[in-house]
Order: C-alpha cells, then structure tokens, then sequence
C-alpha cells in the first residue's frame, strides 16, 4: 500500500492536494502525518524526502516528492487521476501545471489556514491579475467541459490541484464569480474536503512563522480552530 507523508492540515496546502485526490479517487494510503518546525523544514524533512517538503509518497522502495510528481506517478497507475478525454485531460494538467508552478501573489497574500476568517489588507495589482485569472480558468473549465467539476463531470487532479485555493477563497472572502463561487460550494461538500478540515480545527499547534504570515494579510474577524497548545 502507498505511504503518503503530509504535515500540518491548517496549513499545508501542498499536501492537501495527494491527500484530496487519492481520498476522493479512493486509493488506498497509510496516512503518515508530521508537524512542521518552522516556515523552513529542509532539515527535518530530508530524513523522508530528497526535496525537504511535503508531500511524499511512498511506494515500496520508491519515493514520489512533489504534488506535481504524485500526481503524474498516480495518472500513470491509475483511472481518474486525468480526465479520460483527451481535450480535457490537456487542460487539465495545463492549469494543474499552472497552480503548481504561479500565483505567488495568491499564496503571499492568502496564506493557507483553514480555520479563520480574514479581512485582508488592499489588493495589489499582482493580486487582482492572480485573482481574475483563477476566475477565467475556472469559468473556462466548467463551460467547456459542462461541470460539475473543472474538466468534466468527474472530479480529476485538476480539482485537486485548486483544493487549496477553495480554503483560500473562503478565508480570505476573495470573488471568482458565479460559476467560480459554485464550484467552491461543490468541493467544499466533498467528504475528503469536509475531512481535511474537520482535522484542521482540531489542530491546536500553531506555527510561529504561519501565524506571522497570515497576520501580515489583514485582520483576523473568526478564528474556529481549537484553542493553542
């Protein structure tokens, strides 16, 4: 059985996306959980992972790092993971490929914690583009492919891949538009989403440099997790 190594479920947005996928295709996983020390991790980490982060699957003598390799090493091995039409299997890796690799004024500015509610400081002008272009994506994918997911009908790791991004909207109150605000109402409702959050309130550790993250992108009106450690 595969080994999936993620870490802190309040904010690691880079694990949720293996986690998310392979709970919602139903893949099996032994769920293996470490706690993050710091905003830098690469020593703790590198005992597990060549790249020092998470997420990390592993496969008997094998080890898959990065959301981007898990994903392609899953497609390879199992039905789902892609979309099986071959147009929507394309637009999906191009804007899975997309998140993984842009929207550094996204991540900066809405930091990944799924237990609060933020009113974040002024937009930047990155932030709006950002913003705007998720938007697009979404309302391209959900048009052309008829929904109710971004490529089709089934969920894919096109879904999986803006998992985070649905935490960040609802944190953050950020508008993708109707369609967009839909679709975050849809992955919300999956069993894996509600899972994955329901073990994020519970978290009482909190992270130094995360909580410095998220006060530096406004204020914080509702805080649901559970009281500190």
């Amino acid at each position: 059985m595969y080994r999936l190594i993620t870490a802190n479920r309040n904010y690691s947005s880079w694990s949720l996306r293996p986690w998310v996928l392979m709970k919602t295709l139903g893949i099996p996983f032994e769920d293996e959980f470490v706690t993050f020390a710091g905003l830098d991790n690469y020593e703790e980490f590198r005992s597990f992972a060549p790249n020092g982060m998470v997420p990390v699957l592993v496969d008997g003598e094998r080890t898959v790092w990065d959301s981007m390799g898990i994903a392609l090493y899953l497609g390879d091995r199992h039905e789902g993971v892609w979309p099986a039409d071959e147009d929507a299997k394309a637009w999906a890796q191009c804007v899975a490929a997309e998140m993984h690799s842009g929207f550094a004024a996204l991540r900066e500015h809405c930091t990944m914690n799924v237990g609060v509610r933020v009113r974040r400081h002024p937009d930047t002008a990155e932030f709006k583009r950002d913003a705007a272009r998720i938007a697009e994506m979404f309302e391209q994918g959900l048009e052309r492919f008829g929904g109710p997911f971004l490529a089709g009908p089934t969920f894919s790791a096109a879904d999986a891949f803006f998992a985070p991004v649905v935490f960040r909207v609802r944190s953050y109150a950020v508008e993708l538009g109707p369609e967009g605000t839909a679709w975050i109402g849809r992955m919300l409702d999956l069993p894996a989403m509600r899972e994955w959050e329901s073990e994020a309130l519970l978290e009482p550790y909190r992270e130094k440099g995360h909580e410095e993250m998220l006060a530096a992108t406004g204020a914080i009106l509702e805080d649901f997790r559970a009281p500190p450690e």
